[in-house]
């Protein structure tokens, strides 16, 4: 092929075929950062679904209607997820307001609580046990999942693929 018949790298064209791009208007799935963010959505609720049960195995008498709670919501989020990627805008937009904003003051709200009264990080990490530990590293991917999610819906191949589903 010369260089003068390559496809340019805005094509929507797989080169050496006809049919569109995956995510490309026409085509059969989502674009790459719709599919990665639904596979971040995920992470986030299985790092949601690991803090909890982290949580109940330290203080199991405490678990009663937040458990059955935080196990509804994570059943929605999965769901909504999947309406997300087969491209419902309404699914776009309940995740970012419902997890990205709502979820993620509901992460931070204790850190910063913990912060704002005097505390500091290297005190928290001195007094950590290990499971203090591996739940803040998964707290850690788990607001990173819904922070990046949220950000990947939002990209140009997104807007277009969301667009063109309606």
């Amino acid at each position: 092929m010369s260089a003068t018949s390559r496809p340019s790298a805005s094509s929507t064209a797989v080169p050496g075929s006809r049919t569109p791009a995956a995510g490309a208007p026409g085509s059969a799935g989502p674009p790459v950062v719709v599919r990665t963010a639904w596979a971040l959505w995920l992470t986030a609720v299985g790092a949601g679904v690991f803090e909890t049960a982290l949580m109940v195995g330290r203080t199991p008498g405490d678990a009663g209607a937040g458990l059955v709670f935080r196990f509804a919501v994570f059943t929605v989020a999965v769901l909504v997820a999947f309406r997300m990627r087969s491209g419902a805008g309404w699914a776009r937009i309940a995740l970012a307001v419902g997890l990205g904003v709502l979820g993620t003051a509901s992460l931070v709200v204790e850190p910063l609580g913990y912060l704002l009264d005097g505390g500091s990080p290297g005190d928290a990490l001195g007094r950590a046990d290990f499971l203090d530990l591996v739940f803040g590293a998964s707290r850690t991917v788990h607001l990173a999942a819904v922070l990046t999610a949220v950000a990947l819906m939002f990209r140009p191949a997104a807007n277009a693929w969301f667009r063109a589903r309606r």
